[in-house]
């Protein structure tokens, strides 16, 4: 196997790994953000941000922890029969089955891309022209010009109306971690079906 891919597979790994190890710690913010919810529902007024706040890093926990979840083979997966295989034959459905995985996390980083794009005021058709755009004039001209560029921000409909541009980037980077883990995990039952990886 090339030591270009052995290289790939442990610097995701490595990335993935990390990135994970902080975002499971982003349970004790859920848990926080809901105790104080409870409190303030009891004793003071109810406030508007918790709810949302506690639905955001639900999803950056989720979506964040994603890539470490595969990486260490804790995902979700049906041991009927896979449970009894061979490595060999795991391998080589693992390998084959990653296409599917990675062709909806593709539709999924590509529905969040449109719906980022969306959020940062872009109503048109071509968003990846978008952000394209929107990085050269970042790094052209400088951060007040790519801010010009942006349209009206979209907001939540209820009643704290945070921005949603932020956790559309979560999601965003997390599915573009999962595929880069898939890709990984690929090369990774290659290198086992070859009798070169363990």
């Amino acid at each position: 196997m090339p030591s270009a891919i052995l290289c790939y597979i442990s610097a995701i790994d490595a990335m993935n790994r990390f990135i994970g190890r902080i975002a499971m710690y982003l349970i004790f913010v859920l848990i926080a953000v809901l105790l104080w919810s409870s409190v303030s529902k009891m004793f003071w007024n109810p406030t508007m941000w918790t709810l949302e706040t506690a639905q955001f890093v639900m999803v950056a926990y989720f979506v964040l922890g994603g890539p470490y979840s595969i990486q260490m083979g804790s995902n979700v997966r049906m041991d009927l029969f896979y449970g009894d295989w061979s490595p060999k034959t795991k391998a080589w459905v693992d390998a084959f089955t990653i296409f599917f995985l990675l062709f909806y996390l593709g539709v999924l980083l590509y529905g969040g891309l449109v719906s980022m794009a969306y959020s940062l005021g872009y109503f048109g058709d071509e968003p990846f022209h978008f952000f394209l755009n929107l990085v050269v004039t970042f790094f052209t001209e400088g951060p007040e010009a790519a801010a010009d560029k942006l349209g009206f921000l979209e907001r939540s409909p209820t009643a704290w109306r945070p921005w949603l541009w932020p956790i559309k980037a979560v999601l965003c980077l997390g599915v573009l971690l999962m595929i880069l883990q898939s890709l990984a995990e690929f090369f990774r039952d290659i290198g086992r079906l070859r009798g070169v990886l363990d």
